[in-house]
């Protein structure tokens, strides 16, 4: 395709068509204003829209690039005859929509969702969505092929056939409660969005369940301001949309600055972590000094304990416990204190502008390099790499 943008020094105008009602959204339009913000300016046009409302170019706009989460054919189509340069930031795949693509790795996050609920002992797992589309279903795959190759099975909630995208609000409730109703307990149920949990929990809360004792919910992504004021607020797998925004914004320069350009391979960009709020909030373990035991290396990551100190508190020779969490965990204290550990410097690195040193030292780290050491071996990346709201220009 040839060249679009002109030969001249006015930043060029840049059409951002995401959502702007959802926390996800919010944060790919910071991406991208963070990139340009960094390089050159872009005139950014950008609507505020809900998740459910039809996103077009203006008429008569007259710009150089475009950034878009293409959900539907009259978008594509549109995008398509304005011959020029398009980013696509959806996981949906509309059929034609041939556009280069930046979006969140749903296996990687599913992987993650299930890991949360493995670490907290759960062995009974379920996947709850009334949409019936594409790529929820590849996340509800996913999930199911983690807990499946860790030995366990996992329910899957059957939506209606002609369930759309906002179909939570008209859910069939007694087809939900003779669900739950159904499902092992206790139970970690992993749900596509934040609103697909919140009416989970009221369908949990309005039929005597308790949360998270019996039925623990997270959401695969997390909205924010949603997730915090549910009746029982929700831990959420974190997707890195400012990344998303950031490195979108990368790729549409590149293609804006080309003599000839190409559509490149699709990325997909890996989450960040689990932000935990009260409905993940449990250890399903039955051994309670095992659970004692997990209980003293979470609750301070910060304390400098070795197994032996844990060991201790649980009642246990080393061998004994070591031989608990093997069984029951799959690894041994030593790693466990190294995850929660890790865990929680990444909470710290996403959430606070702490020094590296200080969140080293806050989560139980005996220096920054140390720390590098283990973020490379355990997670291949510099803690550096994972500041929220900080993505990379390189």
């Amino acid at each position: 395709m040839s060249r679009i943008i002109k030969e001249d020094h006015a930043p060029p105008k840049v059409a951002v068509l995401v959502d702007t009602s959802t926390s996800w959204g919010r944060s790919v339009v910071e991406g991208i204003h963070s990139y340009q913000s960094m390089h050159r300016r872009w005139h950014i046009y950008v609507a505020p829209k809900g998740l459910d409302e039809k996103l077009s170019l203006p008429r008569g706009w007259q710009g150089q690039g475009v950034i878009a989460r293409i959900g539907y054919r009259e978008l594509s189509k549109q995008l398509k005859q304005s011959k020029l340069p398009v980013v696509n930031v959806s996981g949906i795949r509309v059929p034609g929509a041939n556009f280069s693509r930046i979006t969140t790795d749903l296996r990687k996050s599913a992987s993650l969702a299930a890991e949360h609920f493995l670490n907290h002992g759960l062995r009974h797992f379920a996947y709850f969505s009334t949409i019936r589309i594409d790529y929820v279903s590849q996340h509800q795959q996913a999930f199911t092929n983690h807990v499946q190759k860790r030995g366990w099975s996992c329910r899957i909630f059957e939506p209606d056939e002609r369930a759309g995208h906002d179909s939570e609000w008209t859910m069939d409730l007694s087809k939900v409660k003779a669900w739950i109703a159904s499902l092992p307990k206790p139970v970690g149920i992993l749900t596509w969005a934040s609103s697909a949990a919140r009416e989970f929990i009221y369908a949990c809360l309005e039929n005597g369940y308790k949360i998270p004792e019996e039925i623990a919910i997270l959401s695969g992504s997390d909205d924010d301001l949603f997730c915090k004021v549910a009746p029982v607020p929700i831990s959420a797998v974190s997707v890195a949309a400012e990344e998303i925004g950031f490195l979108a914004a990368k790729r549409l320069e590149e293609m804006m600055t080309s003599p000839q350009w190409i559509k490149q391979a699709d990325v997909f960009v890996p989450p960040v972590g689990i932000t935990t709020r009260q409905s993940t909030e449990i250890l399903a373990v039955d051994d309670a000094a095992l659970a004692k035991a997990l209980r003293y290396i979470r609750e301070d990551p910060s304390r400098n304990i070795h197994v032996d100190d844990v060991a201790a508190v649980a009642g246990f020779c080393r061998r004994v416990l070591e031989q608990r969490f093997a069984k029951v965990l799959g690894r041994s204290p030593a790693a466990e204190i190294k995850r929660v550990r890790v865990e929680y410097a990444l909470h710290l690195l996403q959430t606070t502008n702490f020094r590296i040193a200080d969140v080293a030292e806050k989560s139980g780290f005996s220096s920054a390099e140390y720390m590098a050491t283990v973020f490379r071996s355990e997670l291949g990346a510099a803690p550096l790499s994972f500041r929220r709201n900080k993505p990379v220009p390189s």
